[in-house]
Order: C-alpha cells, then structure tokens, then sequence
C-alpha cells in the first residue's frame, strides 16, 4: 500500500449520510493517547444525533496493513499472563508493544514520519491490548456512557452535551463483544461465561464496566461502560455549571468543616458520586480519611491524607469476597477522621454508618432517594428501617436531580435533619427560574454549630457570605482543578485572612505560595 493513501477516514465500516440531509451541530478533537480523532455531532433528521468519529491519517487500506502485524507483534513480544493482567506492569507491557511496533512500521513505512509512525503504533496497541474501536470514545471526555447493545446496530454513547447519540462506530461480531467482555474481566479476575452471564467489573482506568450475554440479553451480547471523570468534580466547578448555588455550596462547605455527616441522594445518572467526590475536597488536610467503593471513582486532592479501599467479588469457587460493609466494619478500626461510602444500600450498612456517626466519625456517602423526605422515609422504613430517633446523627441531606428532557443536573434540595428525625428543607430548585430558592431558616445546623463551634445566627450567616464569597471568586478566576481547590480550601482553613486578602482584590491565587 502506497504511504500517500493516509488519508481522514470514518473509524467504521458505516458511510456518513449525504451531506444535504445532514446538519452539523459541533464539531470538536481530542487525543486518545497518541492518536488525533475528529468528532461530529451530526443531525440526520433521525430522533437521536449521530456521533461521528474519524481518525485523520487512517485509511481502510492502513487498516488491513496494521491488522497483518498484530499477529507478528503478539508472537514477538513475548508476555507471561502475569504481566497483561497486573496493573503495575501495565506501563512496561505497553512500552514493550510499542518498541516493536515502532520497529514493524519503520520496516513497512520507511519514508513515513516519525510522528505518523507513532499514530500508527498508538493504534497497533489500542487493538492488540485495549479494546479496539472502542478505545477512541474512551478517550472522549464529553462522553458519560459507551454501549454496546449488540451485533447489529451501531455502538451508542451518551454525551455530556447532546445525550444518547448513536454512533459510526459497529461491533459486528457477538464473538468479538464476547472478547472483550472476558479481557476485561480477565484482568481483575472475574469471569463471564454461559453459566456467569453476568459481569460488574472495571477498566484500569477506573471506568465502571457492565457486560451480559445472550440469551439472559434477548438481542444479544452487551458491554455498558460509565466513564470514569478524568478531571474530578468540584465545588466551583458545580457553581460555575449551576448544578447548584453558591450559598448551597457554603452551607455544605461550612457542614463539611464542622464534622457533621451528610448524605447525598437522588436518582440514577442524578451526578451522586460526583458531587460527593466535590464535597470531599472540603476536608481538612490534617484528617485521615477512608472511602470505601464498589469501584475506585473518586479522587481528592493529592496531598490529603487518604486511604481509598475497594471491595471484591468472591472468585468462581465463591471465595475471597470482601464486601462493602466488610470495609466499613474493618474501617473503624483505622482510626479514620472521615469516613466516605460510595453507596449505601443495605439495613445492615446503613446501621454501621449510624454507628460511625454516633461514636464520633464523621460520615459522607451516597443513597438513592428522589427527595429528602423519600430518603429519610428509606431510611426509617423496611427493609433499612433505623430507628427515627437516632437518625439525627445525620446531620443534613442533599438531594441531585438529573432533568433528563432538558439534559441537566442540579441540587434539588438541601435539607437539615432536625433532632428527633424530624426534615427542615432548607433549600429548593425552581424548574422556571432555575434558581435554588430558600425556603426555610435553619433550626438543626444552627443548633449543631451552636453547641459545638459556638456559633451564633450571625456569625453562621457572616461565614456563609464569607464561603459564598470565596467560591464564587474561585469560580471566576477559574480555580476548578481538584488540587487547586483544595490546596485554596486547605490555606483558608489554616490562614483564612490570606486567603480573603485575594478575594477582596478578586486576584487569582499564587499557586507558588
């Protein structure tokens, strides 16, 4: 094949639709490691946009010539299953591959550039180890979602912006999302088979992944991906997207500070996990803190004192199991400061929470209830069923609400759980304004600070417009990094009038300090 056929080309065998039908909504690029791809957001007059992906400098052609060497790289480079399943030695393997596959081009394209020669081994790689096609979208940050749902019809993904999109990209072979699934599971010791139809695992990358065969999915063999966030939520981030307010944020901060445990609830797809990983980086610096998670997706600042535990599945003789409320018993015996659950789910975890909560710790995790009052009515009622009486020891809830129609996520409600068990919503989202109004004074938070930080009505006011303050001149002079903010969170908490000294004059923060 002739070099000068590298040429801009769909990554799938479906042809774009005529371009008078079509009307282009965004285009934008991005890097799936070494490897620029081009995206479309397409209207075709369908009822979904079409999401179409091309990989400059990558013919058909190229294809078939790449898809020859895979077999001559995987039989040269040599590998012990030990090395492709431990994720220690996953950066050494890659290396390996890509010394050779550089080695392979540079024989078959003697004349092509260096950088074109990269391209091509980043795709050798992507196909020989990664996950093929599949590993593009992957690599797109304005994708939530990546599904497979068979065969037969094209991969869809949501997106951040346009929601479910179907796609240019075609798995055409069951055998192949078979494949993948096993691979995948393979490499954290999990297995799927006829008589395991069903797999929860993840990706190195910490993408959460979900794959069914058939015929337990009617259509066929499935592979559900939620994308891990490569830029981790936070608080200014929240505020500057109107996910929630300022003042909202404040009062959470100023909860966060105090060590009063809080719940974050909402629906599925609502952004729980998210905004728990955003009010984590409101924790002291000089606190120990364990999360306890199905799968590894949160991510605090890098210099807090952190210790991130994951459970396991029992392997195929059903043991080794290390259950989530396993880690929650084991975690109080670490001496935590914070104690972050990813879900509450069961009776049995909620009541070691509530234990957590009443001798001292203080607690953040998700739960899914659709409003304050339905998730305090899960958490007294059957099957959790705690007491009314002891529920106080939470101190407040906040509620996400993903508004699918409208394609947008934002804080419901904050509410404060007064003593007794009783709710005081003390916030609330306006659908017409858009605004998260506030409904009530607080009562329960009050009392709290009151009691033991010694906080008058005023002084608590006084701090919320302060906290008010400093996130929303993180927000406009950009300040949304996880370890940007918590380096500024860390700095107030240790010299707040240094930090104050940089809002009042709205200058950006000197990193360098």
């Amino acid at each position: 094949m002739a070099e000068e056929e590298l040429r801009e080309t769909p990554s799938a065998v479906e042809h774009p639709a005529p371009e008078e039908k079509m009307h282009v909504i965004e285009s934008y690029f991005f890097k799936s490691e070494n490897i620029p791809v081009n995206v479309k957001i397409v209207d075709r007059g369908d009822y979904v946009p079409y999401y179409e992906l091309t990989i400059p400098g990558l013919a058909e052609g190229t294809k078939i010539v790449l898809n020859t060497m895979k077999g001559e790289l995987i039989t040269k480079v040599r590998l012990d299953i030990t090395e492709i399943i431990d994720p220690k030695k996953e950066k050494d393997v890659k290396q390996k591959f890509e010394t050779y596959a550089l080695y392979l081009l540079k024989k078959q394209f003697p004349s092509l550039a260096e950088d074109k020669r990269k391209v091509l081994a980043s795709y050798l790689l992507q196909s020989t180890l990664g996950l093929d096609e599949l590993e593009p979208p992957l690599h797109d940050e304005s994708l939530e979602e990546i599904c497979v749902n068979n065969s037969q019809e094209p991969v869809w993904v949501y997106h951040k912006k346009h929601n479910w999109c179907k796609t240019n990209i075609w798995i055409r072979n069951e055998e192949k999302i078979y494949d993948y699934s096993a691979m995948i599971g393979r490499k954290i010791g999990r297995q799927i088979n006829i008589l395991n139809p069903l797999m929860d695992a993840h990706l190195g990358s910490g993408d959460r992944v979900n794959a069914t065969l058939s015929p337990v999915s009617s259509f066929g063999n499935t592979i559900t991906i939620r994308k891990f966030s490569r830029n981790p939520w936070t608080i200014p981030v929240f505020v500057a997207n109107k996910t929630t307010s300022a003042e909202v944020a404040a009062w959470i901060w100023l909860c966060v500070q105090n060590e009063m445990s809080l719940m974050i609830t909402g629906g599925t797809g609502s952004g729980k996990t998210s905004f728990l990983n955003a009010v984590a980086g409101l924790i002291p610096p000089n606190q120990r803190i364990i999360s306890i998670e199905d799968t590894r997706e949160l991510t605090l600042p890098s210099f807090l004192h952190w210790i991130p535990m994951v459970t396991r599945e029992p392997n195929p003789e059903g043991k080794g199991e290390v259950s989530m409320l396993d880690l929650m018993v084991n975690s109080l015996r670490m001496r935590p400061d914070r104690i972050i659950v990813g879900e509450v789910r069961r009776k049995k975890e909620a009541e070691i929470l509530m234990e957590a909560m009443h001798t001292g710790h203080s607690v953040y995790a998700t739960f899914h209830a659709d409003n304050s009052e339905q998730a305090l009515t899960r958490l007294t009622n059957p099957p959790i069923n705690i007491p009314k009486a002891s529920i106080d020891a939470l101190a407040g809830l906040v509620v996400q609400f993903r508004h699918r129609r409208l394609g947008i996520r934002r804080t419901l409600e904050m509410a404060e759980i007064q003593r007794g068990g009783d709710l005081n919503v003390l916030h609330r989202w306006d659908i017409r304004s858009d605004k998260l109004n506030k409904v009530n004074k607080s009562v329960g938070f009050a009392e709290t600070l009151n009691l033991y930080a010694g906080l008058s009505s005023k002084e608590i006011d006084e701090d919320i417009k302060e906290k008010s303050k400093i996130i929303t001149w993180m927000v406009e002079n950009k300040h949304m990094k996880v370890d940007e903010v918590g380096h500024i969170i860390s700095r107030y908490y240790f010299n707040p009038d240094e930090v104050i000294k940089f809002v009042d004059k709205n200058k950006p923060w000197d990193f360098s300090i």
